[in-house]
């Protein structure tokens, strides 16, 4: 494996100043552009109200390392296409021409190095960004917060190349600036690899400044200027690097005055330990220090970082997942009795499952009612209920959709539940298109509720909408997984 943490010092020594590979040169990210997302498009509020339920709490995600009062959420629009939707604050883009122009020309950006932007919402006073989803998590998570595995060399430096080829890619398209690159910025797709998140290619708006409020990690110009610029973004990369090798999220100052002592030992990650050559740790370290000069004409530019990083890459051909430890698409997954009878398309057994389960799910619901029964319009509507629920214990699955239909047209309760099984009788009859909306409604209600996801990979599969199928099948594994791992506690 080469030299260990502890010999880099010596080594640093003596390849400080000497020579280093010449680098290969980089792929054309032209030939590398994403072919298979949709046009840059325009949502409605209500669209995007839908697909984040209602912009729940428990939609809220971190990935793209956005902090209060700028919100990002998952959610899934009428295609089951899932995406990040960001919420700016009510007083942020004022001019809604300017954003609209922005997001526009972000949006045209489609490369595989990129969480791209799909699309935005402008109505009103509403500010919106919609962008693919990615389900992996944050490069901070896996780098400083791990639980499973810390993350390995080979894709800590396949981390550091996606990133500069990302930033060549958008240098090129005239989109040259990023704002406030760091570990939050940078999330991981259903495979594993490495993405820029797209939000930090928006010029700044008045919800925010362009870097964080930690001055030590600030570039020295934006401090006495206010301004980024294409070399303050390359003061950024160079914090990146820091923390790709350090596992720590260390000031550069301090950073600097360990290069400069030949302290190396402590500038690195001891989960690394024999994992590196000494010449690749070097070079890393060196790469960091240039990106890291005070003075921004004495930093490197994107192409040529991206450059160096290639003949650095290791294990080039184990697939990102496997680096990462994270399950994959094509492996088995631990599904549950009616997760396994989903996929399986056995609706027998989802019936009785469904069946059995009652309406346990429904949270709040039974005190609901009770208070509701008093007016006749409302004891009407709970008959239909319980009549829905006798013909569907008895499998009379067209009179079960009539009684359900009939109790969720009133609108004045609403029941998961009720969704689920008239999604279910809907599949009995061999209606899949109407059985998929009752599941995407139920997820609307509880979006954190796994029988809905289960139902909607049913569905997609009765429609054979297989890829759909299998994302929405995991989806719900995930969410059973996460119940059962909380009701344990």
């Amino acid at each position: 494996m080469g030299c260990g943490c502890s010999q880099l010092s010596s080594c640093w020594t003596s390849e400080q100043n000497g020579p280093h590979h010449e680098a290969l040169n980089p792929e054309n990210e032209e030939n590398n552009e994403v072919s298979d997302l949709p046009v840059f498009r325009e949502f409605t509020i209500e669209q995007l109200k839908i697909a984040t339920s209602g912009f729940a709490v428990e939609n809220i995600v971190s990935e793209h390392g956005e902090k209060a009062p700028n919100v990002v959420y998952k959610g899934k629009l009428e295609n089951q296409r899932r995406v990040a939707v960001k919420r700016f604050n009510r007083i942020a883009w004022s001019d809604s021409r300017q954003f609209l122009e922005e997001a526009r020309a972000v949006g045209q950006l489609r490369n595989h190095t990129l969480a791209n932007l799909l699309g935005c919402c402008c109505e009103g006073d509403e500010r919106l960004l919609v962008a693919e989803f990615m389900p992996n998590e944050t490069l901070a998570k896996h780098l400083f917060h791990w639980e499973a595995q810390p993350m390995k060399w080979a894709m800590r430096l396949r981390v550091a190349l996606c990133v500069a080829q990302a930033l060549d890619y958008c240098t090129g398209k005239g989109r040259a600036l990023y704002h406030d690159l760091n570990a939050y910025r940078i999330v991981f797709d259903d495979d594993g690899n490495p993405r820029l998140s797209c939000f930090g290619l928006m010029k700044n708006s008045r919800d925010g400044k362009s870097y964080s409020t930690n001055l030590a990690f600030t570039p020295p110009e934006y401090l006495r200027t206010g301004r980024i610029t294409p070399e303050s973004v390359m003061y950024s990369f160079g914090t990146l690097l820091l923390d790709l090798l350090s596992g720590k999220h260390i000031p550069p100052s301090h950073a600097l005055d360990l290069i400069r002592d030949r302290n190396l030992q402590m500038l690195t990650d001891s989960c690394l330990e024999g994992q590196f050559s000494s010449g690749d740790g070097t070079e890393l370290v060196r790469l960091a220090s240039r990106c890291l000069q005070y003075e921004p004409r004495e930093r490197p530019n994107v192409k040529s970082l991206a450059a160096s990083l290639i003949p650095l890459q290791k294990e080039t051909e184990v697939p990102s997942h496997v680096l990462m430890g994270i399950p994959h698409g094509g492996e088995a997954m631990s599904l549950s009795p009616l997760g396994e009878a989903c996929q399986r398309m056995d609706l027998t057994a989802m019936h009785e499952i469904l069946e059995k389960l009652g309406y346990k799910d429904d949270e709040g619901a039974a005190t609901e009612l009770s208070f509701q029964m008093w007016t006749n319009q409302m004891q009407e509507t709970l008959t239909s209920k319980k009549k829905g629920d006798v013909t569907f214990r008895h499998k009379e699955f067209n009179a079960a959709i009539e009684c359900y239909t009939q109790f969720i047209d009133v609108g004045t309760m609403v029941s998961p539940t009720v969704f689920a099984r008239r999604s279910l009788s809907y599949l009995m009859n061999d209606m899949p298109q109407e059985a998929l909306k009752d599941a995407v409604q139920a997820q609307v209600i509880s979006p954190v509720w796994h029988i809905a996801s289960y139902l909607q990979a049913a569905a997609l599969f009765a429609l054979e909408r297989e890829n759909e199928a299998q994302i929405a099948l995991r989806e719900g594994s995930v969410l059973e997984e996460k119940r059962n791992t909380t009701s344990l506690r």
